[in-house]
């Protein structure tokens, strides 16, 4: 099954039809989530046996690279329940069955989002800001904030974890579990209003005793890095999808400057095409080059994922750089398109001026550079020296 299958042209245009609106009044896609729950979307990853479209992650990142291009902020915001469905189903690929119940409650409607941002938590998934206290039964209730909550307004079960203190001889635990809507002890701020991908509406939730019980507990984990299957999992899959959503970004910029250097003329140049400015068409030939080392990136990676190749330890560096490459790479595309494209995008309502916030909002996801680099250079060269 090809993105074009998923995505057909003509669905693809409506998502691009509302996409300004959207951003122009700071409002959900619910539209958009509608039609992308009717055509099966929402279960890429579900088993076909199960109802799903049985994909991989090298084809759902080629369908969310494919809905970038019409619809950033749409295609983000999916990306956070499409983790945890790729989660369960890289889990179970190397024979993990935890997560298997994620899949069969993605098939009858739940929708996950992702919820384990914090602020001032640059220790991502090895360490956790929020509280998260044993209750009787075995479940825990979780005090704490989390941001950029992508799905808000429609979200049926959120990921979350928190750290309880007291376990391991006081070393403490992470706890991995999921939050129900219908749960009591938290609340949604309307606070998300943002230079760009205005539509995922991420906003800040404030858990403050939400209990989750036992049976929706599913990880408990060291602080600190380990070789827990679950964080490979998280990382392959919110990495992976998130570059292609970016790489779908930088493609429908270059189309884009594309057109608009072929429509547009010069006047000292005698009417002609800038498609004949030899300083354009550098720039053009500039952003599609970039554009050519990226698309590989990204299917290699995301084909080995599904491959269960073994990179070893060089996993987390290979995913944390697709991440980096292809968000600075579609920061650099959109820009040499709003370069070529003239002053008529820097209009308010022109796609690429809407392209030009949207993906800004690369540079703070995770991994982000500093990070990126480190893991990097950790592998390649060792850890710092005392």
């Amino acid at each position: 099954m090809t993105p074009e299958d998923v995505l057909p042209d003509a669905l693809l245009e409506r998502f691009r039809g509302r996409a300004a609106a959207y951003d122009r009044d700071n409002a959900f896609f619910h539209e958009d989530l509608e039609e992308l729950a009717a055509a099966g979307y929402l279960r890429l990853f579900v088993p076909v046996s199960d109802g799903g479209l049985g994909l991989g992650l090298e084809s759902a990142a080629q369908c969310q690279r494919r809905l970038a291009t019409a619809a950033p902020a749409t295609a983000l915001a999916v990306n956070m329940h499409l983790v945890w469905t790729g989660v369960a189903q890289v889990l179970a690929a190397r024979g993990d069955q935890s997560l298997d119940y994620v899949l069969r409650e993605a098939a009858g409607g739940e929708i996950f989002a992702f919820g384990n941002s914090e602020a001032g938590n640059d220790s991502v998934l090895f360490d956790s800001r929020t509280v998260a206290a044993p209750l009787p039964d075995g479940g825990y209730s979780f005090t704490g904030t989390k941001i950029f909550t992508s799905l808000s307004p429609a979200w049926t079960q959120l990921g979350i974890f928190g750290k309880d203190t007291e376990a391991r001889n006081g070393e403490g635990e992470l706890v991995h579990g999921f939050l129900r809507r219908d749960a009591l002890g938290y609340r949604i701020l309307d606070d998300w209003d943002t230079l760009g991908m205005r539509a995922s509406q991420s906003n800040t939730t404030v858990l403050d005793g939400a209990e989750i019980p036992p049976d929706r507990i599913f990880r408990k984990l060291p602080v600190g890095p380990n070789a827990d299957p679950l964080i490979f999992a998280i990382f392959a899959c919110f990495e992976t999808l998130l570059a292609a959503v970016y790489t779908g970004i930088g493609e429908r910029a270059l189309d884009l400057g594309v057109a608009a250097v072929k429509r547009r003329t010069s006047l000292k140049n005698g009417g002609r095409s800038y498609a004949q400015d030899p300083d354009i068409r550098w720039k053009v030939a500039e952003a599609a080059m970039a554009m050519d080392c990226l698309y590989p990136q990204l299917a290699l990676v995301a084909r080995d994922v599904d491959a269960l190749v073994d990179h070893g330890p060089q996993w987390f560096p290979k995913l944390v750089g697709l991440k980096v490459n292809a968000t600075e790479t579609a920061r650099r595309v959109v820009d040499l398109a709003i370069r070529v494209s003239g002053g008529s995008s820097y209009f308010r309502g022109s796609e690429l001026e809407r392209l030009y916030r949207d993906v800004l909002a690369g540079i703070f996801h995770p991994s982000d550079d500093e990070s990126a680099h480190n893991t990097v250079a950790n592998a390649w060269l060792g850890p710092l020296e005392a």
